[in-house]
C-alpha cells in the first residue's frame, strides 16, 4: 500500500510529533508499505514567529499536489494543521480524495500560552481544518472527548509506542547524573513556556532537578534557576541513560495530548509525577506514578512507586501496535483492493 503523509513537523525539529511519524513510518515500511513524507524541508520556509525552531513552509497546492500525483497514493494522512497540510487538504478536496487527519498538539492552548489569544478563536480554525476528514486520529480518550466537545466526532484511536531496543532495562545510568544529590528529578522535552517547566523548577522537593532538552525558554530559566542542571538535548542511548539515572520523571505540562516522554521514562523503570490533566490521566495509574494539583505531592508520592512495575507497564506501549492502529484508520481511495496492495 502506498501511503502519503503530509506534515508541518519534521526534522530537524525535535518533538513528539516528529518522533511519532518517524517511528510509525519505519514500522509501516518494515511491514512492506511504501511511505511518502511531504514535509517543510522540501520547500522554502521561514522561522515561526517566537519559535524559530519551527519552520513555516511556502508550500503551494500545485507543488504539493504534484508530489502526491507522482506518488499515486492509496491513502493520504494530514498530520498537522500548518501550511504543508493545508495545501495537501486543498488538493484532496478538489479531487474528492478521502483523507485522515490527526490532532497531535493542543494548538489552541499553545497559542493562548504564547500570545494570550483566546483559544476559542483558534478552535474555529481547528474545526475548519479537520471537519472534512474521514477520521481524526486522537492519542487518548481525553483528547477524543475534547474534539467531540468542539463538534469533531469522527474520531479514531491512535496510540503511541516506545522504542524498546533503546529505552528499557539495558539502559545504563548516566554517571554524570547519578553523582548529583538525590533524588534525581528529571524533565525531558521542549523548554518552552507551554510546557509549564517553571512549575517543576519551583517545587521544593530535596534532590536535584535535571532538564534535558532545548527551546526558547531555556536561557531565561537557566539564569533564574541556577541550582537546576540544564543538559541540553539528548537522543537515543544518551537519552535513555538520563532516564535510567533518574529517580522520578516530572511531567509538568497541562497542554500535551499524550506525552511520549512519560512512557519512555516508564519503560526505563522511572515513575512519573504530573498534574491530573490530559496526558497523565490517560497514561498513568497508581502503580507507576502519581498525579496531584500540588506537584510537590505528586513527586513525593511517585518516588514510592516500584521501578519494576513501571518498566513492565512501559513495555506494553509498542510502535507495532501504534502502526497497526494508524493503518486501520486510513481511508484508501480505491477500495479494499488497493489497501491490500
Amino acid at each position: 500500500m502506498r501511503i502519503a503523509i503530509a506534515t508541518d513537523a519534521w526534522t530537524p525539529q525535535v518533538n513528539g510529533v516528529v518522533r511519532t511519524l518517524q517511528m510509525v513510518r519505519a514500522e509501516l515500511e518494515r511491514q512492506g508499505h511504501e511511505v511518502l513524507i511531504v514535509s517543510p524541508d522540501l520547500f522554502y520556509s521561514v522561522p515561526c514567529p517566537t519559535y524559530p525552531e519551527i519552520r513555516l513552509a511556502f508550500a503551494s497546492t500545485y507543488t504539493v499536489g504534484k508530489m502526491l500525483e507522482d506518488f499515486a497514493p492509496h491513502a493520504i494522512h494530514l498530520a498537522t494543521e500548518g501550511p504543508v497540510c493545508v495545501a495537501a487538504r486543498r488538493w484532496c478536496l478538489s479531487r474528492e480524495f478521502p483523507f485522515t487527519t490527526a490532532y497531535h498538539t493542543q494548538f489552541p492552548d499553545y497559542v493562548a500560552a504564547r500570545t494570550g489569544v483566546n483559544p476559542e478563536w483558534v478552535w474555529r480554525y481547528i474545526r475548519w481544518f479537520h471537519a472534512p476528514a474521514q477520521s481524526i486520529l486522537a492519542s487518548t480518550p481525553s483528547i477524543a472527548e475534547t474534539l467531540k466537545a468542539h463538534g469533531l466526532t469522527r474520531i479514531r484511536h491512535w496510540g503511541r509506542g516506545v522504542d524498546l531496543s533503546v529505552f528499557g532495562a539495558d539502559a545504563a545510568p548516566d554517571p554524570a547524573i547519578t553523582v548529583l544529590p538525590g533524588p534525581i528529578q528529571l524533565y525531558v522535552g521542549r523548554v518552552a513556556v507551554e510546557k509549564n517547566i517553571e512549575a517543576f523548577l519551583q517545587t521544593g522537593q530535596p534532590g536535584t532537578k535535571v532538564i534535558v532538552g532545548d527551546g526558547p525558554a531555556r536561557s531565561a530559566l537557566e539564569a533564574k534557576y541556577p541550582d537546576a542542571k540544564f543538559l541540553g538535548p539528548r537522543f537515543g542511548a544518551d537519552l535513555a541513560a538520563c532516564y535510567a539515572a533518574a529517580d522520578v520523571f516530572v511531567f509538568p505540562s497541562r497542554t500535551d495530548t499524550f506525552g511520549l516522554v512519560m512512557i519512555e521514562a516508564l519503560a526505563c523503570g522511572v515513575p512519573v509525577a504530573g498534574y491530573p490533566v490530559t496526558g497523565p490521566i490517560d497514561i498513568l495509574n497508581d502503580r507507576v506514578g502519581a498525579m496531584d494539583e500540588n506537584l510537590d505531592t505528586a513527586i513525593a508520592t511517585a518516588l514510592t512507586r516500584d521501578r519494576a512495575a513501571c518498566m513492565a507497564y512501559g513495555r506494553t506501549f509498542t510502535w507495532e501496535a501504534s502502526a497497526r492502529q494508524f493503518l486501520g484508520a486510513l481511508v484508501p481511495a480505491f477500495g479494499d483492493e488497493a489497501a491490500a496492495a
